[in-house]
């Protein structure tokens, strides 16, 4: 039995709305025989919260809901329906936010045929664009548990057991990366985690130079490649860096994008010798374009002998480390002071889930932050110190997202989700060899993951008309709603990008997609010469 969600469709509402219906409004059928004021009174002294006296009513109400959604997917038929954006603008523009209740019901009505008709179906096998994922039933349904307690986990006394849950996920996911006494936290994602590897890093830096930070700051530099992701510059910049700080390695033009190590150890040199001071190193494992791994080994050899904090940026590519047949690509991770991971990506889970992975727990330290009112310093140094979560994360309200990994974990066992990286990194093979074979596109590169570039170009078609189709296909397919790919640029040059994150998705699926995008490129062609007779006439 499948354990994802089962696939679905956008283009029909259930039987209770018509697929062009307006947003529901209240009917004389649901609506109770009072005046509207009397009615949203009542509504609200009965359900506005949950508690002991709605219960009844929250099981009614989420009943009808999951019965909804349930539906939706068993009769999408297509990743999204495709309108444009002005008109989806103009749907929200018509909703009045300052009117009366219109009671429970008809809000969520109304909230499907705004908000789940119009929306992206990530587990749909025809959506290959970006890094989202079809998700586990089991981390699902804990996603419904943990939204209606409504757990914090930043204190030990807003949350008792959920704490230890989270800290025991870390635990075992340091383990994972090969941080035997490892520690960590959970994020809302990458970016978060980016932001709070590179921010503990700079404090290691500061504390090890005896000047002001102020004369340190302007100094500290950070070295990446061209392919990581956009949040290693853009934490620079929130970290007050200065405006250069962030150093581009070269990447080995013969290893498809991957950092060239020569050329690392060659700038860690020159920013040695001109008195900068590399605040840390950033590689990826699993870059979004390509999909591809770094050299950890490379890498961490280096990092290691100049003391450089080394940030493995592995958001897409962790969840080899729960693959029997691939868990090898990640060897060196752990050597690196930090993981980023994300969850919501190779692992199956509801956004958001994510952690930051620390080798070394003390780093963590450089987060802590403590008020009278939440975690006190002497609390914290006290004996019989609370395990407050809020004193190694930036965040202080933060959901219990834990509970969905530590669900799916139980439920399916960390092999099974192996097996499904497995899947999509076995399919991203088998559709580059067919891309391969086909004289219609060209493909770019290799993967280490489940990422394929490729554009249409058959032969006779140039580079800048091939250039010029990129974007045009991407959006057309986009505007129809039938099929989802997206785009990039390497080296200057515009591919289209498939991400295969689906399990359950085939072949014959992904043939479909490059089928659609095919007969887009040849009606471009026909329109771009139709119009060169016109201009001949």
């Amino acid at each position: 039995m499948s354990q994802l969600l089962p696939q679905t469709s956008a283009h029909e509402l259930p039987a209770s709305a018509g697929a062009d219906a307006p947003p529901a409004q209240p009917s004389a059928a649901t609506a109770p025989a009072a005046s509207t004021a009397t009615a949203t009174a009542t509504t609200a002294s009965t359900t506005a919260l949950l508690n002991e006296s709605s219960a009844d009513a929250y099981a009614d109400l989420l009943h009808e809901v999951v019965d909804t959604v349930a539906e939706r997917f068993r009769t999408v038929d297509a990743p999204s329906v495709g309108p444009d954006r002005h008109a989806l603008e103009r749907l929200v523009e018509d909703v009045d936010l300052d009117g009366s209740g219109i009671g429970d019901r008809a809000a969520l009505a109304e909230a499907d045929a705004l908000y789940a008709r119009n929306a992206v179906w990530f587990h749909h096998p025809s959506y290959l664009a970006h890094l989202n994922c079809p998700v586990v039933l089991p981390a699902v349904a804990a996603e419904a548990m943990l939204a209606a307690v409504n757990t914090s986990v930043d204190t030990f006394d807003q949350s008792l057991v959920a704490t230890h849950m989270e800290r025991r996920l870390v635990q075992w996911a340091a383990g994972l990366a090969g941080f035997a006494s490892g520690d960590g936290v959970f994020t809302s994602g990458g970016t978060q985690s980016n932001l709070q590897a590179l921010f503990l890093a700079r404090e290691r830096a500061l504390r090890a130079d005896l000047r002001e930070r102020t004369d340190v700051l302007p100094r500290l530099r950070v070295l990446t490649t061209a392919a990581s992701h956009f949040s290693v510059a853009r934490s620079a910049h929130l970290l007050g860096l200065a405006a250069d700080s962030v150093i581009a390695v070269d990447s080995d033009a013969d290893a498809d994008g991957r950092v060239d190590p020569a050329d690392l150890r060659e700038r860690l040199a020159a920013l040695e010798a001109a008195g900068e001071r590399p605040m840390a190193v950033a590689v990826t494992a699993g870059t979004t374009d390509r999909g591809i791994i770094d050299p950890l080994p490379a890498v961490a050899e280096t990092c290691e002998e100049t003391g450089v904090w080394l940030h493995v940026d592995a958001a897409y590519g962790g969840g080899l480390l729960v693959s029997e047949r691939r868990r090898h690509l990640l060897a060196g991770i752990e050597r690196a002071d930090s993981v980023t991971i994300d969850f919501h990506k190779t692992f199956f889970q509801p956004v958001s889930s994510s952690a930051i992975l620390v080798r070394d727990p003390s780093d963590l330290r450089a987060a802590a932050w403590h008020a009278d009112y939440l975690n006190p310093a002497a609390e914290a140094a006290s004996a019989e110190a609370e395990p407050n979560q809020v004193d190694k994360s930036l965040q202080t309200t933060r959901r219990f997202d834990a509970l969905k990994l530590w669900t799916t974990l139980r439920s399916l066992g960390p092999g099974r989700l192996g097996e499904m990286v497995d899947a999509v990194c076995d399919l991203a093979l088998e559709v580059r060899t067919l891309l391969l074979a086909d004289r219609d596109f060209t493909v770019l590169g290799t993967s280490d993951l489940s990422t394929v570039l490729f554009r249409f170009q058959p032969e006779g078609v140039d580079d800048r008309t091939a250039d010029g189709h990129v974007a045009l296909i991407r959006r057309i397919l986009f505007q129809s709603g039938r099929a989802m790919v997206a785009r990039t640029t390497i080296d200057g040059t515009p591919w289209l990008k498939l991400t295969l994150l689906n399990p359950e998705a085939t072949l014959t699926d992904v043939a479909a997609v490059l089928d659609l995008v095919r007969a887009t490129g040849r009606g471009l062609l026909a329109g771009s010469r139709l119009a060169a007779e016109g201009s001949e006439r």
